[in-house]
């Protein structure tokens, strides 16, 4: 039973045979083989747009990459105050950024407010040589918390990005999972509604170490190449990074495998909202579910081999937890069975 994240499942075996196949033979180096550059050419089928795509191996490179792409020593991006790159990179945008800054950007739900990145970016005039200079924003698809933004709430925040010419971002390491729950197309998800850069991730939802770096502008990914080498995410054998794309695509494989982890979370979510020892704390459409339960309860459940990360309780909601409560995440992937997800439900239940 084990819930504690989608990272800790394995490979889909059908990803696993892709790179065994691959694993004999030889293959030009650094990103030029013919599958790399065939796998480059499915992502722009994919979005149905011309991209620049950059294989890389964490979703933390992936997202800084993109940050310091568009940035400058001194340049304030972005985020909302929940967000991947604020609390879980150890500073890692900033490092490949020179310096640039990251700003908080309040929202409910795990979203950023459009009213209060208005006002953020307010606080960084043009000409402010005192405050720096905005240079991007960027936002996370599905949130941190499990929810997801709509069409027209991306749409929202782009409008107010290209009203102040500024990139948009979107981490998407789990991008297929917020996709599918919206039931809308890549390129609805992401340019068409106004996203200028892309991390795509992959390893989340059955790849072994596969995230993209996807610029819809690729005139503005120039220095891109550089700035991968310089952080070591040029993989001398990046075939085996693209190998892995390659079957997570073929047959639509990287949806369905997003659509079942997301039903066995949908399990969850009706399983807690039945019971009488737990419940939902908020909801969420994703493959995460937080869960209020007694502390007796996750304790049972640990002791029968359930594995879960307690969760800090967002500054939204100070009143969430009784004195015997402690708030959970469960996070459900590709290889979640039913079998796990009525076993974690019964031990919940005592």
């Amino acid at each position: 039973m084990f819930f504690a994240s989608d990272n800790w499942a394995g490979a889909h075996p059908l990803i696993a045979e892709r790179l065994f196949q691959e694993s004999g033979g030889f293959a030009s180096a650094y990103g030029t083989s013919d599958l790399d550059r065939k796998v480059e050419a499915h992502f722009r089928d994919v979005f149905q747009h011309d991209v620049a795509v950059f294989f890389v191996g964490t979703g933390t490179a992936a997202n800084s990459l993109a940050l310091a792409s568009v940035t400058r020593p001194g340049g304030v991006s972005f985020c909302h105050d929940e967000a991947h790159v604020m609390a879980d990179e150890c500073g890692a945008p900033e490092f490949f950024s020179g310096a640039a800054r990251l700003v908080a950007v309040g929202g409910a739900h795990g979203k950023i407010d459009p009213a209060d990145l208005k006002a953020k970016i307010g606080r960084f005039p043009p000409g402010a040589v005192h405050q720096g200079q905005p240079t991007a924003v960027t936002i996370t698809q599905a949130s941190e918390i499990g929810t997801v933004y709509s069409l027209d709430e991306i749409e929202a925040i782009a409008e107010i990005t290209r009203a102040h010419s500024l990139p948009l971002h979107m981490d998407g390491a789990r991008f297929a999972n917020a996709l599918v729950s919206l039931d809308a197309t890549p390129a609805d998800m992401t340019w068409k509604r106004g996203v200028d850069i892309l991390s795509f991730g992959g390893t989340k939802n059955g790849c072994w170490c596969a995230e993209a770096l996807v610029f819809f502008k690729p005139e503005i990914a120039k220095e891109v190449p550089f700035l991968r080498k310089r952080s070591a995410q040029l993989f001398s054998k990046s075939r085996f990074i693209a190998a892995q794309f390659d079957a997570y695509f073929k047959g639509g494989l990287w949806l369905d495998l997003a659509r079942h982890a997301n039903g066995m979370a949908d399990e969850l979510r009706a399983g807690l909202s039945a019971s009488n020892r737990a419940r939902l704390a908020w909801d969420t459409v994703s493959n995460e579910v937080f869960a209020v339960v007694t502390k007796d309860a996750a304790k049972t459940a640990e002791e029968r081999g359930a594995k879960f990360y307690d969760w800090p309780v967002p500054a939204e909601t100070p009143d969430l937890l009784g004195d015997n409560d402690m708030l959970i995440r469960l996070v459900t992937s590709f290889a979640t069975s039913k079998d796990d997800v009525d076993g974690l439900l019964a031990c919940l239940a005592g």
